[in-house]
């Protein structure tokens, strides 16, 4: 007691000598860091005291709670936005200020640096009453600044058509657990709780009340990291992530916008050596709540980037530990590999807290979704032959090929928290990245799908560029940019290509090597063989691809990613049709600027694209129909699952009218149309959309009838031909040259059903009012594409 007594006292002085207005609260919690800060459990608050105005740190705030949801996108350990801010003292109010940081003036002459800070706006994030001045230190109440809603989550909701939701502050409350304070940082946490109305069948169904949730909200004030740090400059051809900002004290000759690679600090303890010790290694943590077998696969993938670290000559320089269990996975010392669950199936990312001036990697925070390994369990279970016919248990091989992937899944993810971009022209270059979206490479062994090696272990050759690039220590005697350049020379020398997100995407996208979820250096080729695995697969599947006890309904789920198997490699051939091969060319480095593809490979993909467009290749086969009855009670149908346009019956012919559709959509696309007028106009001998059209039309309404089942599967991706074919005429994307070609290929296509209607009297019959009435008033067109939607493929959701 008289320990007790003495402590109360002591800290009853330290309070009189401080402030009068904290001696006011009977019960605080001293809390000393880089922030000293008291708590009042009575009164539910937090006192910040303020000792340095004027003096920069960061900001951070992050969402400690999710809402579970993928489609919503507020998921638990989601970073904020960071932001650089100071403490600035007007009249009787301490202002949380954020510089705008995107204009500078990196200059001696302030001047000139004032003249740029009051040319563009700042930020006020919030304005507290100082309650007391006590010997230059400033004691604010904290506490309403924490209580908002500084992650978005309500202006998330309502983005999405979610709901309109407000804080509700007297069911919120400060959480202690998540408030901490440490030397270079302070945490704080609430629990805020969001009072509307759930709008969206997502929120309501990962929400226990409709009309409120909680969630907790992280804040985080940071220390600045001190000097010392080297920025590194961006190229476009190097794989790393950057950062820019506008120097208006830039000569007039130089460009205003500077832009630096996003990189973690990283010294050697000997600067001179080829290969050392570091002053202080990057160490990333894993989630203890990450279950096995789980938490060794992510474990042993996160660990393949210390090869690329060794190599560039840093000992020990990147390890992976779990996290401890006192530490809080968003307390910005740690790097996170955090394990995030929510109700569907949903994209893993990898975001990282960055000092806005200069680029330097603060905390990296990997976000791995649990549901993934789950479709990739799916593939594996659709892809065996008979699996279950002998024993429930028989999963090994399916669990192999699934943790395979979260391997590859986890050393991606954390390499876009060391600073690394997607590189999705890697499949082409033999796997040489693990920044690529890897599909399973099933092959088929004696006739039957093989899983083994379905996916590639370790880094690849670019990798080790990419970390050059961006952490090799620059020898003594050669500048900056003869080395950066030296490393870019060195890989075009090994035939190794870089490109990123926007020219792999499948609808616009135009590298012929730069493709999501594909395999293999010819992707037209790799196309006809996952058609035979795929074809194979389909000839195996039975009852017995689900375990004893399970419904009918079960196995049409797993048959969904079989029949779609092709889905991905198709985005990836289709490419190739007015197809481009390019780099991020810069001047001094001998790489490809922009080259066509060849006629003959463009020929060989459209002709293997065309396949996909053939009922007896895409048809369900009639012997498999009797596997899929209507839904089981309990069982219906979700977005992942075949949609129907026969109600609860399966729909064969519907089915196929979607993997029809998948690929006439990117076919046709406006953009890929005028690439073809364009390369015929430059080459005569090359693929022009004519040839492309009229290869279409022959190979799907022009084709002979088949036995009555076929033909109609035929006759679903007919239509589909003719209303993309219409589309594309008065799409308000496609240029003049592409209406007028696809135009005069309608008139034709009419000349010809009426000649030959007789081949198929009902169909062409209708085809034909389609394009007299399309002809009468094309304005007035809506293209009717029954087929159903596809299921989910890839990842639900794209925030």
């Amino acid at each position: 007691m008289k320990i007790l007594a003495t402590i109360a006292l002591t800290f009853s002085i330290i309070l009189s000598a401080q402030s009068q207005f904290l001696k006011s609260k009977e019960d605080l919690v001293n809390h000393e860091g880089y922030f000293d800060f008291y708590y009042s459990a009575k009164n539910d608050e937090i006192y910040l005291e303020v000792e340095k105005l004027n003096e920069d740190f960061l900001y951070v705030p992050s969402l400690a709670t999710g809402v579970g949801s993928n489609d919503i996108g507020l998921d638990r350990g989601q970073l904020g936005s960071e932001a650089v801010v100071r403490f600035e003292k007007a009249g009787n109010k301490l202002l949380l200020v954020q510089p705008n940081l995107r204009y500078r003036a990196i200059t001696d002459n302030a001047a000139e640096k004032k003249s740029v800070e009051e040319a563009f706006a700042r930020s006020v994030l919030y304005g507290f009453e100082i309650k007391e001045e006590v010997d230059g230190k400033y004691i604010i109440d904290l506490t309403p600044f924490l209580f908002e809603d500084a992650h978005g989550v309500a202006s998330r909701l309502k983005q999405g058509n979610h709901g309109n939701f407000n804080v509700d502050k007297s069911k919120s409350a400060l959480f202690l657990e998540g408030t901490k304070a440490f030397p270079e940082n302070v945490e704080f946490e609430t629990m805020l709780t969001f009072k509307g109305e759930a709008n969206s069948g997502a929120l309501r169904s990962v929400t226990p009340n409709f009309q409120n949730f909680t969630v907790s909200l992280h804040h985080s004030f940071v220390k600045l990291p001190g000097e010392g740090f080297e920025m590194r400059p961006f190229l476009p051809g190097s794989g790393a992530i950057f950062m820019s900002y506008f120097n208006y004290s830039s000569p007039v000759y130089e460009p205003l916008e500077k832009r630096f690679i996003i990189r973690h600090r990283l010294n050697k303890k000997k600067p001179g050596a080829a290969e050392s010790e570091v002053v202080e290694p990057i160490i990333y943590y894993l989630d203890p709540g990450t279950p096995e077998p789980v938490r060794s696969a992510l474990l042993d993938g996160a660990k393949w980037w210390a090869e690329a670290f060794d190599a560039a000559g840093y000992k020990n320089a990147y390890q992976v530990k779990m996290l401890p269990e006192d530490a809080d996975p968003l307390d910005v010392r740690y790097n996170v590999i955090q394990w995030v669950h929510r109700s569907t199936r949903g994209w893993s990312y990898g975001a990282s807290v960055i000092d806005p001036r200069t680029g330097e990697i603060i905390k990296g925070h990997v976000s791995l979704g649990s549901l993934r390994i789950r479709q990739d369990l799916m593939i594996a279970q659709a892809l065996l032959n008979k699996p279950f016919a002998e024993r429930d248990d028989n999963y090994n091989q399916m669990m192999d090929l699934a943790l395979a992937r979260i391997r590859q899944l986890s050393a991606h993810e954390v390499g876009h928290t060391l600073g690394f971009a997607h590189n999705f022209a890697a499949s082409t270059n033999d796997n040489s990245s693990v920044m690529d979206y890897p599909h399973p490479m099933i092959r088929l062994e004696n006739g039957q799908p093989d899983l083994k090696n379905a996916y590639d272990t370790g880094i690849g050759e670019w990798d080790k560029v990419t970390v050059k690039y961006s952490y090799g220590a620059i020898p003594e005697g050669v500048s900056k940019k003869q080395f950066l350049t030296g490393v870019l020379a060195e890989a075009q020398e090994k035939g190794l290509q870089f490109i990123s997100d926007n020219d792999a995407r499948a609808a616009g996208g135009a590298h012929v090597n730069a493709h999501l979820w594909d395999n293999a250096d010819d992707a037209a080729r790799e196309l006809a063989r996952i058609l035979e695995v795929r074809k194979k697969a389909i000839a195996n599947f039975s009852v017995d691809n689900i375990r004893t006890g399970e419904p009918y309904s079960v196995l049409e789920d797993v048959f969904v990613p079989l029949y779609f198997f092709h889905r991905y490699q198709t985005e990836a051939a289709v490419k190739h049709i007015g197809g481009l091969d390019y780099s991020y060319a810069v001047k001094g480095i001998e790489e490809t600027v922009v080259e066509s593809l060849d006629e003959d490979v463009q020929e060989q993909a459209l002709d293997v694209l065309l396949r996909t467009l053939d009922a007896e290749e895409i048809a369900i086969p009639k012997e498999k129909l009797n596997l899929f009855p209507p839904r089981a009670f309990g069982y219906s149908r979700s977005r992942e699952s075949f949609k129907s346009n026969t109600g609860v019956a399966f729909d064969a012919l519907g089915a196929a009218a979607t993997a029809a559709d998948m690929t006439l959509s990117l076919l046709l696309h406006p953009e890929r149309a005028a690439r073809l007028v364009q390369q015929k106009a430059l080459d005569e001998d090359q693929l022009g959309l004519a040839e492309v059209l009229e290869d279409l039309v022959t190979e799907t309404i022009k084709a002979g009838i088949r036995d009555p089942y076929l033909q109609e599967v035929q006759n679903s991706i007919n239509h589909n031909v003719l209303q993309h074919l219409m589309n594309l005429a008065v799409h308000k994307d496609a240029v003049p040259q592409v209406k007028a070609i696809t135009n005069f290929q309608l008139i034709e296509l009419e000349e010809w059903l009426q000649k030959n209607i007789k081949q198929n009297p009902v169909m062409f019959r209708q085809f034909i009012e389609d394009i007299k009435s399309f002809r009468k008033d094309p304005a007035a067109f809506k293209a009717l594409l029954v087929a159903p939607q596809i299921p989910d493929g890839s990842p639900i959701g794209n925030f």
